[in-house]
């Protein structure tokens, strides 16, 4: 082959492989964008259920640094998220890190006088579960846009499990709001779903999981554990109103949760 040939053999070679290329490394952006963003939507929500058992739980400390914890997590994730794939991604980041700044003032004002006073109002609590919500829709509607303008989907075991890390985010949020009657609940303000019915979303949607014919025995092993850890507490989330027990809830909660994203994270890596 004559070095005319080669090169022109050369350069076709490198401009089909370019696309591939940057394809590729688009969908890896984005994949680990999502990734953050989901974690920034998990430390949101747990943010509120950190402040509410501040407060039902009469000012005990750990939760005082758990609601720093959780909000260094938001902030750790959030400036993570730098590259985004396009115009309507952008616009809805910026959007996410100015309301993010208003919630999170509110929430240190509203630690500082449950330290200083012992108390706080109702409302100013109510308004806080409402701006919480707003940021969980916010960030919801940037990872769907970030996977439209990425090209990319997650896998679909991957979300669903990512999606019942919140659902039980969700629900011991609002399991820590009735406990200590602040008169705001998490799941969607004024319209909130019955405890029951959250109960049984996730128990039936974590079966499902754990029936996946896809699983192996290491990620049917994870299941059993956290399937363990939920009827541990499943009763107690459903009658609610008969035996408070938060600290049990939140405590079992968080171990959920860091099990399914450990599940959640092998179905990633194996494309699932």
């Amino acid at each position: 082959m004559s070095s005319r040939m080669l090169a022109i053999f050369l350069s076709t070679l490198l401009a089909s492989t370019l696309p591939l290329i940057s394809t590729s490394s688009q969908a890896a952006d984005a994949a680990t964008n999502l990734l953050k963003l989901h974690q920034l939507r998990l430390a949101t929500q747990k943010t509120l259920g950190d402040f509410y058992m501040f407060n039902g739980m009469e000012g005990d400390q750990r939760y005082s640094r758990m609601i720093s914890e959780s909000l260094t997590e938001v902030n750790t994730q959030l400036n993570a998220l730098t590259e985004m794939p396009g115009e309507g991604s952008k616009a809805l980041r910026s959007q996410l890190d100015q309301q993010w700044k208003g919630y999170q003032i509110d929430l240190n004002n509203l630690t500082s006088a449950l330290k200083t006073q012992g108390y706080t109002d109702l409302q100013p609590v109510a308004d806080l579960a409402a701006r919480n919500q707003q940021l969980m829709s916010l960030s919801q509607e940037l990872y769907s846009k970030i996977q439209q303008e990425g090209s990319y989907s997650v896998p679909a075991l991957a979300q669903r499990s990512r999606e019942q890390s919140l659902l039980m985010q969700g629900i011991a949020v609002d399991y820590a709001s009735r406990s200590a009657s602040v008169g705001a609940t998490f799941m969607g303000g004024g319209d909130a779903r019955p405890m029951e019915e959250l109960v049984a979303e996730f128990a039936s949607k974590m079966a499902t999981l754990q029936k996946e014919p896809t699983n192996t025995p290491q990620l049917k092993q994870s299941w059993d554990g956290v399937g363990t850890k939920w009827r541990y507490i499943e009763k107690s989330l459903i009658n609610y109103n008969e035996n408070s027990v938060p600290f049990l809830v939140n405590k079992y909660s968080n171990t959920i949760i860091q099990g399914i994203e450990q599940i959640s994270s092998q179905y990633a890596a194996a494309n699932l």
